[in-house]
């Protein structure tokens, strides 16, 4: 990544040039905006470019510089992604086809940030084909409180577009709940097949990515194709996520500070084998103990409990670590049933002031929801809470941070709150 300080001269002419092509519309598209590795200062945009708009960069400003006067440019490392294309999928009228997705890979590393501090960017292009995004925005962290919506397992399906409507619904409920919210938080299956790459690109339309930083977590529907083949890669080159993570994981299971809050994301996809889990603690505790922080949460994509029977699942695998490194707030998603635990430590329930709190997400789109049985037959004395709407099910969270302790809220599709407690 190439970084250029704002210079006059350089600026003008690279807008001149944009702005002498403008008339080729949507040859840069699927921006995202993802964590750094520290938010308070750093942050990692991704997008597409069509391969004729090789020359494409950042522009970007703190959002009050309205005539964009201090603006920066930076310059992204880039690299044709052949990951996606010619992967068998549907269009979005349910017709078979073959994707065309063949694109250049955009990823710009932004440092030097000020903490607490919300900055606009968008994306030009200076090539023949070129064109200028929408302004897009995010805020770094630093503050002594903040908040973020959580929401998983909506399958973006174009041949289906209520799924994402009901998905990016339910967000508009968080949103009217707490208009201040700082940035997104996923738990996979954002993709009905992460390797149909107009899946990604329809996805990464919705208004909500112009104005958050999104993080999340590799799923097994973003991480296989139509036909089921399986790669972390269709995450990777959809994201540019920090590449902190181990062998193999690299910009898939990765890390990165929220102001007093280390998150720790992991791949459930890799981690079927003993060998695959025993990497993945190994890397989780080498993190966990190099980077101190007041809040430790991990997240993956499978659930800690099956939400019918309340009987172990991912639980069983990661619980102990977690006793041992001191974790505050575990969260999944997979199950499609919404629970929670109270804090445990050693597989019994605290006063709350040590242990962690395990906690996964519902559906959200409206879709794929699953019943949830009467009562539990497994770990009735552990679980707390349970939800779901059966198969139309559509629900998200809250999570508001501050230096006392964690509030976690769930909400259904209109608003109502369902469910709501604390880590302290």
């Amino acid at each position: 990544m190439r970084f250029i300080r704002n210079t006059a001269a350089i600026l003008y002419v690279l807008l001149w040039i944009s702005c002498i092509y403008s008339f080729a519309q949507n040859s840069i598209y699927s921006i995202v905006t993802c964590p750094g590795e520290d938010t308070r200062t750093q942050m990692n945009i991704s997008w597409a470019a069509d391969t004729s708009a090789s020359d494409s960069y950042l522009l970007y400003t703190k959002s009050g510089d309205r005539k964009w006067k201090k603006a920066e440019i930076v310059m992204p490392e880039q690299y044709l992604c052949p990951v996606f294309d010619s992967v068998y999928s549907k269009t979005s009228s349910g017709e078979n086809f073959y994707e065309s997705a063949l694109f250049m890979k955009c990823n710009a590393s932004l440092s030097h940030l000020k903490p607490d501090t919300e900055y606009a960017y968008k994306v030009i292009s200076a090539s023949e084909n070129g064109d200028t995004s929408d302004i897009h925005y995010f805020k770094t962290s630093g503050a002594n409180k903040w908040s973020a919506c959580i929401i998983s397992d909506f399958h973006t399906y174009t041949p289906l577009p209520k799924r994402l409507d009901a998905a990016m619904g339910v967000i508009d409920k968080v949103h009217d709940y707490d208009k201040n919210i700082d940035w997104i938080l996923h738990m996979g299956d954002v993709c009905a097949w992460g390797g149909s790459y107009s899946f990604w690109k329809r996805l990464y339309q919705e208004d909500y990515f112009k104005k958050y930083m999104w993080a999340g977590v590799n799923g097994n529907h973003d991480n296989m194709t139509r036909k089921y083949l399986l790669t972390n890669d269709f995450f990777r080159n959809a994201n540019y996520y920090p590449r902190n993570g181990y062998k193999g994981e690299e910009g898939v299971c990765y890390y990165f500070r929220y102001n007093n809050a280390l998150f720790v994301m992991l791949n459930n996809e890799n981690m079927r084998s003993d060998e695959g889990l025993a990497a993945a603690r190994e890397w989780v505790r080498k993190v966990v103990t190099a980077n101190p922080a007041q809040y430790i949460i991990v997240c993956e994509h499978y659930q800690w409990f099956f939400g019918e029977s309340g009987k172990a699942s991912q639980y069983g695998r990661w619980s102990d670590l977690f006793d041992e490194l001191g974790v505050d707030l575990a969260i999944a998603g997979n199950n499609h049933i919404y629970l929670r635990t109270g804090a445990l430590y050693q597989g019994k329930e605290t006063d709350g002031t040590y242990g962690t709190v395990y906690v996964q997400t519902p559906s959200s789109d409206n879709e794929r929801g699953v019943a949830i049985k009467d009562s539990l037959s497994a770990n009735t004395d552990i679980i707390k809470y349970r939800w779901s709407e059966g198969d139309k099910t559509v629900g998200a969270m809250h999570i508001k941070v501050t230096n006392k302790g964690m509030t976690l809220v769930l909400m259904n599709r209109n608003g109502e709150i369902i469910d709501r407690f604390k880590v302290l």
